[in-house]
C-alpha cells in the first residue's frame, strides 16, 4: 500500500503552491479560501513541517514545501499526460522519449516536425535531463538518447548515433585576417564543456600543442558553451552537430578548419529495451539514423 497524504490535499497545495495564494487556489478548484487553508494545515500536520509562510493575501514555501513543489510538478504532468493518452484515437500511438537536453534544444527539436508531419499518427512525449534513465526502471519510456555515455544496461542495447565532429568553435569577430589558427587557440579565453567527451587537455594532446594555462568558464551543458562562444566568451570545444545552426548562419566559425587535426566519433548514444522495437519505434529509430547521417 502506497503511503500517501489525500491526493486532493496534494492538488489543493500544487494550486497554492502555483499561485502563491489560497484565495485564488480557491477561486480554481471551486473550493472556500477557509477549506484551503484547512487542508493545507493537514498536510503540514501529515508531513510534521511548515510547508508555506503564510502573510497577508500571500503565502510562501518553505524550503520543504519548494521541495515538494518541485517533485509534484513533474508528477502532475506526468498524470495529465497518461490522462491525454487515454483520450487518444484508438488507432493513434505514443513515443515516450527521454533526450540530453543540448541534443534536444538544439537538434531534435527542431527536426521533430518532419517526423510529425510523416507519421501523423505517433504523439511524441519529449522530456530531458543530463541522466540516462534505466529503461529496466522507466517502463513508461521507449529510448532515450544520452550524451557521451554508450554504456548499456541489463536488458537494454545501445546505438551510437552516427558519427560527429569535434572542434574549436568561435564567434568570427574573435578571428583577425590572416591570423594562425595554432597561436590564436592558445592565446583566446577557452571555455570548458564539462561533460564533454573530449576535454582541451586531449584536444591539445591531440594537435601536438601545449595547452595553455589561464582561467575558464565553464558550463555543464553544450548549449550554454555554445552559446558563450556566439557571445564572444572565448572558444568552445563542441560537437558541431550541435552548433549546425550557429554555424550555417555564421554566428560561429571552425577555428583552424584546414589546419588541425579533425576528431570525429560517436557522441550521442540511443538507448532501447531489447525486444521492444514495435512500428512506431523502429520508424523513430530509424528517422533518428537518417537524419544523423
Amino acid at each position: 500500500m502506497r503511503r500517501l497524504p489525500p491526493l486532493n490535499r496534494l492538488r489543493t497545495f500544487e494550486a497554492a503552491a502555483r499561485l502563491q495564494s489560497f484565495a485564488r487556489a480557491a477561486d480554481e478548484l471551486a473550493l472556500t479560501a477557509s477549506a484551503v487553508s484547512h487542508q493545507m494545515r493537514d498536510l503540514e500536520a501529515h508531513f510534521a513541517c511548515a510547508l508555506f509562510t503564510r502573510s497577508h493575501r500571500r503565502v510562501t514555501l518553505t524550503p520543504q514545501g519548494q521541495r515538494l513543489h518541485d517533485s509534484l510538478a513533474h508528477a502532475f504532468d506526468a498524470l495529465e499526460a497518461a490522462c491525454a493518452d487515454v483520450q487518444l484515437p484508438a488507432q493513434d500511438e505514443v513515443l515516450q522519449v527521454h533526450c540530453a537536453p543540448s541534443l534536444a534544444l538544439k537538434w531534435l527539436g527542431p527536426r521533430l516536425r518532419d517526423f510529425v508531419a510523416a507519421h501523423p499518427g505517433v504523439h511524441v512525449r519529449l522530456s530531458t535531463g543530463a541522466e540516462v534513465p534505466d529503461l529496466g526502471l522507466s517502463r513508461a519510456l521507449d529510448l532515450a538518447i544520452a550524451y557521451g555515455d554508450g554504456r548499456a544496461r541489463a536488458g537494454t542495447e545501445v546505438q551510437a548515433l552516427g558519427s560527429e565532429s569535434i572542434a574549436p568553435l568561435v564567434a568570427p569577430a574573435l578571428v583577425p585576417p590572416r591570423a594562425r589558427p595554432e597561436p590564436l587557440v592558445q592565446q583566446l579565453p577557452l571555455i570548458d564543456s564539462t561533460l564533454s567527451p573530449m576535454s582541451w587537455t586531449q584536444w591539445f594532446e591531440r594537435q601536438g600543442l601545449p595547452e595553455p594555462r589561464g582561467p575558464r568558464t565553464a558550463f555543464d551543458r553544450a548549449a550554454l558553451a555554445i552559446a558563450a562562444a556566439v557571445d564572444g566568451l572565448g572558444v568552445a570545444l563542441e560537437s558541431t552537430r550541435l552548433a549546425s545552426r550557429e554555424l550555417a548562419r555564421g554566428d560561429l566559425v571552425v577555428l583552424g578548419a584546414r589546419r588541425f587535426a579533425p576528431v570525429q566519433g560517436p557522441v550521442h548514444y540511443v538507448h532501447l529495451r531489447r525486444g521492444a522495437l514495435r512500428a512506431p519505434l523502429g520508424a523513430f529509430v530509424a528517422w533518428l539514423r537518417a537524419e544523423a547521417d
